[in-house]
């Protein structure tokens, strides 16, 4: 009954949300905007945006569901630009998206991180790291492929296999090492692992705070948000407990995955929904991405902020996204095969 409120009331905002406002373009020009990133982050780009163009951003934001609400909408889908993090949300977003053609998006956005088709493109970069214990780990750099040595065993603490970012480091995985490895990779870390996976990243951070596990994989952000955690503190200390280990993967580099940008299929304001999309990749909004919400700008001329630069330097691999996202499916299969799910 409480995921049929949640969708119901998802569902009515959306329409109160489009009723008017979209009315109103004839007076002012806007853009749709279906959000998965929250406001915090995306709210101040907007008001500079707008500010700046004149054009209106009307948002919607939520956890889920979005991309299939604009299969259900169709070819009357008000939404212009969906914003989402994860290669392979932004893989299902294709279904709903056209192709872009901007000089400028190529420009400042890594082949390595835009779709080739030109349907979805990359606004920030994301580590997948491991957090290890500083009181008990000596290691300064580890690589994929140690996590199934057999100093690890009952040391490891993992999100479910399944989810989004795991399954995108898998595939990633999956592709450079193929699959009988992969397949012996996997079991080798589930052996590892000290308990069923389950939980966010953060409670792996504070499995190793207790003493629980020693090494956890989450994503870089995370530190700095515990880190500036003033509502629940505590995470400051969970945070000042691990140092943060960037480590290769088997042909070398830190696994990236990233939050990006598509256009709908049927966008009512195509060309201010190009504006929208160039505007993300603009200096001023890359800035913000890093300072905010403190991950790594698609652009290599804008810096990392200050505090992410202290959790130390890597360099990415080179596998493209594409390719990532065309073995998630199989990596989610393999996770299934071998039970990862149900722990050592």
């Amino acid at each position: 009954m409480a995921v049929l409120k949640s969708s119901f009331f998802i569902a009515s905002f959306v329409c109160v949300f489009f009723t008017s406002p979209v009315l109103a373009s004839e007076t002012r020009p806007q853009v749709n905007v279906y959000s998965y990133r929250q406001p915090f982050l995306v709210a101040p780009l907007f008001e500079t945006f707008t500010a700046q163009t004149g054009i209106e951003v009307k948002t919607i934001f939520a956890k889920k569901g979005l991309i299939e609400r604009v299969k259900t909408e169709g070819k009357r889908s008000p939404a212009d630009v969906i914003l989402t993090t994860d290669i392979g949300r932004l893989q299902a977003a294709r279904e709903v998206s056209q192709a872009v053609s901007s000089p400028l998006l190529k420009q400042h956005i890594p082949a390595l991180a835009r779709g080739a088709d030109d349907k979805w493109f990359g606004l920030t970069w994301r580590a997948r790291v491991i957090y290890a214990s500083k009181a008990r780990v000596r290691a300064r750099h580890l690589r994929f492929e140690d996590l199934t040595e057999a100093q690890w065993r009952g040391r490891i603490c993992l999100r479910s296999g399944q989810h989004p970012y795991n399954v995108a480091l898998f595939a990633a995985l999956l592709d450079e090492m193929g699959e009988a490895k992969f397949r012996q990779w996997l079991l080798g870390l589930k052996a590892n692992l000290a308990a069923k996976p389950s939980g966010n990243d953060r409670a792996q951070v504070r499995r190793v705070y207790g003493g629980a596990c020693d090494l956890a994989i989450g994503n870089t952000y995370y530190m700095g948000k515990m880190q500036t955690n003033e509502k629940k503190p505590e995470q400051k200390q969970w945070a000042d407990s691990v140092k943060i280990i960037f480590p290769d993967m088997p042909r070398g580099g830190a696994h990236m995955n990233v939050s990006g940008m598509a256009m709908a299929k049927h966008a009512p304001n195509r060309a201010n929904a190009l504006k929208l999309m160039e505007f993300l990749v603009s200096e001023a909004a890359q800035e913000t991405y890093a300072t905010v919400n403190f991950e790594y700008p698609i652009r290599d001329d804008v810096a990392v902020s200050p505090r992410v630069k202290t959790w130390g330097a890597f360099t990415r691999a080179t596998t493209s996204l594409d390719r990532i996202a065309a073995l998630r499916v199989r990596a989610s299969q393999l996770v299934d095969e071998t039970g990862f799910n149900a722990g050592p």
